[in-house]
């Protein structure tokens, strides 16, 4: 699929003195402040730090720059949890320009295209766009609306391109050929996640880890074919487990999914592909932070206790795979990793990704926080800020945010 990128979009001064919409993805982590009661902070901002080049580049062409994005799910309705807030201060920081981002509680009121007129050198940054219900629903009106003045629309927000909303269809269907194209992340993101949908060099390892079996069904399937290694960890290991008869005390198990695990046993035994499961695993007898860490001796676990992380010997297992591949791609924490006492498998297979010479991917949601908790994300060869879209990607699926950006 062919995508018009922003320097061709800059071909000739094409972008000189233009007034562009940018799409991003700053759906942000956020904290209370605990220097100003009721308000957040932004807790983790890989996905600010992502935007940045894009930004960047726009900003060197022209002053008159939008930027929208969706922050969480607030319903379509005004919510202050989900405030983009946060967002313009930790963007105008990265910026170096705390005085120059424009935050606009209410676009509708004044459309974006006379704020970036009125307000030469700055960056306009438009309140949540989930507040208004055009655009999880795709409305015409409301995407025109948006639109409204703007010479170009740059969609740089691969985490929302696998939802057809207004922000990421709509608009660019409004705008048409010639004046969309795709930022500095999408193309990124695409060049680093292609390679393995069509075929990486082998071995090539999948880390799949995270809480639910039915959540990655699609890319576990697609993935067995092209990979050499599956490793499976999280609670969805434990569905695995029982269904191949081990007792997994009272850990999570989806009990639908028994039989789907075996058949994705068969295909990836008759594909040549080494399924592995965990063989040890660190357990407690309740779901706390605070509740006594044990390791188990093998892959049982006994009544009374749940799985919350793999084990040591698991760890060393998949670390030594992970060290011969030629590529990796891991998705989803090995155990529960926001507590210390359960963080070690993933940070087990952070570190083996770190420390390889294999080409690694990181494949959005928990496992950026991972590598970032690590310290090892700049050790990554690419750390995805998609999540869903990042899977549906690998699955094979087209993404709508993509496809209506096509360049035919």
């Amino acid at each position: 699929m062919r995508l018009h990128t922003l320097e061709q979009l800059g071909q000739n001064g094409g972008l000189e003195g233009a007034r562009v919409l940018l799409r991003l993805d700053l759906n942000c982590p956020v904290k209370p402040d605990p220097e100003n009661e009721g308000a957040y902070v932004v807790s983790d901002d890989t996905r600010v730090r992502a935007a940045l080049p894009t930004i960047r580049y726009i900003l060197e062409q022209t002053d008159k720059l939008a930027v929208i994005s969706h922050f969480g799910r607030p319903k379509g309705k005004y919510d202050l949890k989900f405030s983009l807030s946060p967002v313009a201060k930790c963007l105008a920081a990265h910026l170096g320009k705390e005085n120059e981002v424009l935050f606009v509680q209410d676009s509708v009121e004044e459309p974006a295209f006379h704020l970036t007129r009125k307000s030469r050198d700055q960056l306009v940054l438009l309140e949540n766009l989930r507040f208004h219900p055009g655009e999880k629903g795709n409305d015409k009106e409301f995407s025109k609306s948006l639109c409204e003045g703007f010479d170009f629309y740059i969609n740089d927000a691969f985490g929302a391109c696998h939802r057809s909303h207004a922000s990421t269809v709509g608009m660019p269907e409004h705008m048409g050929r010639g004046k969309i194209g795709v930022g500095k992340l999408v193309e990124k993101e695409i060049s680093a996640l292609e390679p393995l949908l069509r075929g990486p060099e082998i071995p090539y390892v999948v880390a799949m880890g995270g809480s639910k079996v039915s959540d990655k069904i699609e890319v576990l399937i697609n993935v067995l074919e092209k990979c050499t290694h599956l490793l499976i960890g999280g609670a969805m290991a434990y569905t695995f487990l029982k269904a191949n008869g081990i007792d997994v005390g009272t850990s999570r198990v989806e009990e639908d999914k028994l039989e789907l695990c075996l058949q994705i046993q068969k295909k990836a035994s008759e594909r040549g592909v080494k399924l592995l499961l965990p063989q040890d695993h660190v357990v407690a007898a309740e779901f706390k932070e605070d509740s006594p860490a044990e390791i188990t001796s093998g892959a049982m676990i006994a009544p009374g206790k749940m799985g919350l992380d793999i084990g040591p010997q698991t760890r060393m297992q998949y670390k030594s795979i992970i060290a011969s591949a030629k590529n990796v791609f891991w998705n989803g924490p090995m155990g529960v990793f926001e507590w210390e006492s359960f963080a070690g498998g993933s940070r087990a297979v952070a570190e083996a990704m770190a420390e390889t010479s294999a080409s690694t991917v990181v494949g959005g949601g928990d496992s950026v926080a991972v590598v970032n908790k690590c310290g090892l994300a700049d050790q990554m060869n690419h750390v995805s800020t998609g999540g869903g879209a990042s899977l549906e990607f690998l699955e094979g699926k087209v993404l709508p945010g993509l496809w209506v950006m096509r360049d035919y």
